[in-house]
């Protein structure tokens, strides 16, 4: 085992701490770590992200259920969409985007430069709501109706779909904020949203794409060993503090990779 592969294992232990501690960005981390450190393409890294993160989530999901922090009826409420959009955008969308978006003079937009600057833009947004100071004047926002959340569930579903996220750094605050849900609580409840999401949105991929399961498969062990850690570290750090300072790291990492994608 050479020092990248070790880097790459020590990588998928830190995805699932992340997952553990805050319910999302696990993606954040997983896609730009085999893209660039393993040098998998990115359309294969989005694939192989949905089941690592999949996978990892449904183990914190049980470890979130034991400490009385999910809720089942709502997170499935968020699903149902989600997962139907996230399968379509696996299996149909994602395989038919044309491999040369733009060319003008000597610039090309590939379509796997197009999958990273969208996926960069999506961590900027993600790193954006994690920074900023939340907002609570005491009032008790009210549950929203199910259409809108069947439509959110749509929109965010075919987001992660494309950028083979979970989506658990969209649907913690979606949660917060339109569910009602305490932040603890909609940390646990992502983690459903997060499992099924990813795991259907690999089915799509494995019927269009070659896995290498070995590999895949040690990776995930790793993470769920990592999510396993964070959640029961999760009670002893400041849910705060962690959030903001992931959400300037992942801030950083999006600047990086639309440097990298737009000068290379």
């Amino acid at each position: 085992m050479d020092s990248t592969q070790i880097l790459g294992y020590l990588g998928a232990l830190i995805v699932g701490l992340v997952l553990g501690l805050v319910g999302g960005g696990g993606s954040i981390l997983t896609v730009p770590l085999l893209v660039y450190l393993l040098g998998y393409n990115p359309v294969i890294a989005t694939a192989y992200s949905l089941f690592v993160v999949g996978t990892s989530s449904m183990v914190g999901t049980y470890q979130k259920y034991k400490k009385g922090l999910v809720d089942f009826k709502t997170g499935l409420a968020f699903s149902f969409p989600s997962f139907i959009a996230v399968y379509l955008s696996r299996r149909y969308l994602v395989p038919n985007i044309p491999d040369l978006l733009f060319s003008f003079n000597d610039y090309t937009l590939t379509k796997e430069m197009g999958i990273m600057i969208f996926f960069a833009i999506i961590m900027l947004l993600a790193s954006f709501s994690m920074i900023k100071k939340e907002k609570n004047n005491g009032t008790v926002l009210k549950s929203q109706a199910y259409y809108k959340t069947f439509i959110q569930g749509l929109i965010i579903g075919t987001i992660t779909g494309v950028i083979g996220a979970g989506g658990g750094f969209l649907y913690v605050p979606a949660l917060v904020v339109w569910a009602n849900i305490p932040m603890k609580k909609a940390v646990g409840t992502s983690l459903i949203i997060v499992t099924i999401n990813s795991l259907i949105g690999f089915i799509g991929d494995v019927q269009t794409l070659e896995i290498e399961w070995v590999f895949l498969l040690s990776f995930t062990l790793i993470s769920i060993i990592g999510i396993i850690l964070g959640v029961s570290m999760s009670k002893f750090i400041s849910g705060k503090k962690l959030k903001k300072s992931f959400g300037v790291f992942i801030l950083i990492m999006a600047i990086y990779i639309i440097y990298r994608e737009s000068v290379m």
